[in-house]
């Protein structure tokens, strides 16, 4: 009796389809289902070769193009993405598991990316400062005293850029890349998370309709060894990774190392302080929203919430009440709160969280174990330990999964303290209604990205994702002015005229 096999998913290279001659794959699930959907190639370095080299032979060209011309395709992209999101949307939700608004909501976020990468003719812009000085060395001395000299400097291409991304935001994060890095006349090679490449793959087809020419867009799937050959390989002048902060810091080490310009957005563990003063609904909408949104899988969950003073007799009944009565299943069926997490490993991984947090001796006001949920998948349901401590698990390391972890905090100051001790650094929010606690909070914080009253403080693209300490390696952030100048180099021009 034969067994199908799944289709297997092809890189995108010259804006045409290749399929990997037969080689390790990976066989990718529906989380919410476990019915197989494709496998993914996972060693194929040639395809990486053949990408580069696409992306070499054509970045001559594309880097020619004038900005305002090469930033029409990314204004065409950003009008076929928009008819496009339930599709994308559909994608997202089948292979990641995300809930059909998370996924959509997903989608938007990255043609806000789009539409700030469209900015490219202003966003390049150098800058110019005439009779910087005055010379009279090989010249005849003129009324004015000598000849004067003229300094700019201009931001000028790269040349092949890669981006490696996550699963989490399977489209999204490409999003922070790629149009940016064209716009400013780089061409790209995308690695996308083996684990749910498909949205990936067909936002990428979809780019190839708003005319990109050939080699200007690629993408290759693969693990470990096609990675090292992107790092590794000659022509490759800049890499941009998200993920975890035990690959990015192995990406970031190796990428300096082979001369190129690197940026990792890696793990965080983020914290949300909650004062007796703060609005009450709110708040708990806030670090609700911030623990489980996406079922816990994002680098800006607010994982441990500190209840400051009185704060936790009204902070955590009314959390608890929510997480009982969250309703968990398929992100495809309307009534669904959180969907399932990415795949068994997630889910195993979770799992053994919450028990180290039992074995811990935290007290587990809310199981996820025994929420109601399908039977199959990978689901975990919201859970909430309390009375928790620096030096458990559950509270210093990244988890990424539906678990919150409560703290308790006497002031303002102590919870800071909490914040300060943690290895990472990516984001932190105060909800207070007091204008010097928050001040107070900004000037101690030591996060890249905080909120005052806000659970997920996520910029918008004119601003840069702009982790801290273990959360970042690398000088420049992705996005914001911050993205200009990583996928650029300055070049100084001194000028005289004899």
């Amino acid at each position: 009796m034969s067994t199908v096999r799944p289709p297997s998913v092809p890189h995108l290279i010259g804006r045409q389809k290749h399929q990997s001659p037969p080689c390790a794959v990976r066989t990718n699930t529906n989380p919410a289902t476990g019915d197989v959907l494709l496998e993914v190639p996972i060693d194929d370095v040639d395809a990486a070769e053949r990408a580069v080299k696409a992306a070499a032979d054509a970045f001559p060209a594309w880097s020619r193009t004038p900005v305002g011309d090469r930033i029409q395709h990314l204004f065409k992209y950003k009008s076929i993405l928009e008819s496009h999101i339930d599709e994308l949307a559909e994608i997202i939700v089948q292979e990641h598991g995300k809930t059909t608004g998370e996924a959509i909501g997903s989608v938007r976020r990255g043609i806000d990316c789009i539409e700030h990468a469209c900015g490219a003719p202003i966003l390049m812009m150098g800058r110019t400062l005439p009779q910087i000085a005055v010379s009279s060395s090989f010249c005849r001395t003129t009324d004015e005293g000598g000849v004067g000299i003229d300094s700019s400097v201009d931001r000028l291409p790269l040349g092949v850029c890669v981006g490696i991304t996550p699963f989490n935001f399977p489209l999204m994060v490409p999003l922070w890349m790629w149009p940016m890095a064209v716009a400013c006349g780089n061409t790209f090679v995308l690695k996308p998370s083996e684990r749910d490449p498909a949205s990936a793959v067909r936002a990428m087809e979809l780019a190839y309709k708003a005319g990109f020419p050939d080699g200007v867009l690629n993408l290759v799937h693969g693990g470990p060894a096609v990675v090292n050959h992107l790092l590794k390989h000659d022509e490759v002048r800049a890499v941009s990774f998200v993920g975890s902060t035990a690959a990015g810091k192995a990406i970031y080490t190796t990428g300096c190392a082979h001369d190129k310009r690197v940026q990792c957005m890696c793990g965080a563990k983020n914290y949300s302080i909650i004062m007796p003063d703060a609005n009450r609904e709110a708040a708990i909408d806030g670090v609700f929203g911030s623990a489980f949104g996406n079922t816990g899988q994002r680098c800006l969950a607010g994982s441990v919430v500190v209840a400051v003073g009185d704060s936790a007799d009204w902070l955590v009944p009314g959390l608890v009440e929510r997480a009982t009565s969250m309703k968990v299943g398929p992100g495809c069926e309307s009534a669904t709160q959180m969907g399932p997490l990415q795949d068994k490993p997630a889910q195993e991984r979770v799992l053994n969280y919450i028990e180290s947090g039992v074995a811990s001796g935290a007290d587990l006001l809310v199981d996820g174990r025994t929420h109601a949920m399908p039977d199959g998948g990978c689901f975990v349901g919201p859970t909430i330990f309390d009375k928790t401590a620096p030096g458990m698990s559950i509270v210093d390391e990244e988890i990424f999964g539906p678990v919150l972890s409560i703290m308790r905090a006497a002031s303002l100051d102590e919870a800071v303290s909490f914040v300060n001790g943690s290895e990472y650094g990516n984001m932190s929010v105060l909800f207070t209604d007091s204008g010097h606690a928050a001040h107070r909070f900004e000037s101690t914080v030591q996060a890249g990205m905080i909120g005052i009253n806000v659970g997920v403080p996520a910029p918008m693209a004119a601003f840069p994702f702009a982790g801290w300490k273990k959360s970042f390696f690398g000088d420049l952030h992705t996005n914001g002015e911050d993205g200009v100048r990583f996928f650029t180099k300055s070049r100084v021009t001194v000028r005289r005229w004899i």
